[in-house]
């Protein structure tokens, strides 16, 4: 299994447009992005390739990247800067399964999967695959498992990919707080890497209107306000669940410039094999 990171920033990315603070014109200075949430997972065993998220950046992404277009593709959520890059396949790819979660969410009504076939049903290329959340299913190869987690007023879901034939896996929590529940831990748990949301640094917490919670022995907040993991949540996290590797994804320009680029934050581009 060979995972790319196509794009580890959050909605606005990194650089911002139209920003320049430190972090953003450090980035500019280093040749360094963070796009829209977006990775790429190779199976190296029957050379097919599966996308976790289409993000607005799609186009950017793949162009470079270098990688082939994928085979199939998951969504965890249906926020913009998860989805919307949906639209790009078209007259790009003659057929892209997609595969999401089938349980309704009381905030629209629908279900991830049926906003997807809503949004895109002038796609001929798009086919929706609705799957239910801790049901394992197979794609491109992998066995993969649609999670629960916190990212209100929404129904998100973390993944799990496993490569059956060597046991290799990839855990991603997806946008979440801490409060990511425990069957869905238990379903993380072991991973050769974590993806974890981990936006801004707990430090930073004292500037969002509601704060920080989630707070370990020491005080330090686990999710900043109630949607997002903090860095220190994500590392918190990742010790949890046993991860051999950790990426924070999903991060903002908020970091500041001695701290945005060091591990365990991700940056577009970044590959692993497992």
């Amino acid at each position: 299994m060979r995972v790319t990171l196509l794009g580890t920033g959050d909605t606005a990315g990194t650089p911002r447009p139209g920003c320049d603070c430190d972090t953003c014109l450090a980035a500019r200075e280093r040749g360094v992005e963070r796009t829209r949430s977006s990775v790429y997972v190779e199976n190296e065993e029957t050379g097919e390739r599966l996308l976790v998220d289409t993000s607005p950046d799609f186009r950017q992404q793949f162009l470079r990247e270098g990688v082939a277009l994928p085979d199939a593709a998951v969504v965890t959520h249906i926020h913009f800067d998860h989805l919307d890059g949906l639209g790009n396949v078209y007259r790009l790819l003659d057929h892209l399964p997609v595969y999401a979660a089938d349980e309704t969410d009381p905030e629209t009504g629908e279900s991830v999967s049926a906003t997807i076939r809503r949004k895109y049903d002038y796609l001929d290329a798009v086919s929706v695959h609705p799957r239910t959340p801790l049901e394992t299913f197979r794609v491109c190869g992998f066995d993969v498992t649609l999670v629960p987690v916190d990212h209100p007023p929404l129904l998100t879901y973390g993944l799990v990919v496993e490569q059956p034939e060597t046991g290799a896996t990839l855990a991603l929590s997806g946008d979440t707080s801490y409060r990511v529940p425990e069957a869905s831990r238990d379903a993380l748990r072991d991973p050769d890497l974590l993806l974890a949301d981990g936006i801004v640094p707990a430090s930073l917490c004292e500037y969002h209107p509601l704060g920080g919670r989630d707070e370990d022995a020491e005080g330090t907040p686990r999710t900043f306000g109630t949607k997002h993991m903090t860095r220190e949540g994500a590392v918190a996290l990742a010790d949890d669940l046993n991860a051999e590797e950790l990426r924070v994804v999903h991060v903002a320009h908020r970091y500041p410039p001695d701290e945005a680029f060091a591990e365990p934050l991700g940056i577009d581009g970044e590959t692993f094999s497992l």
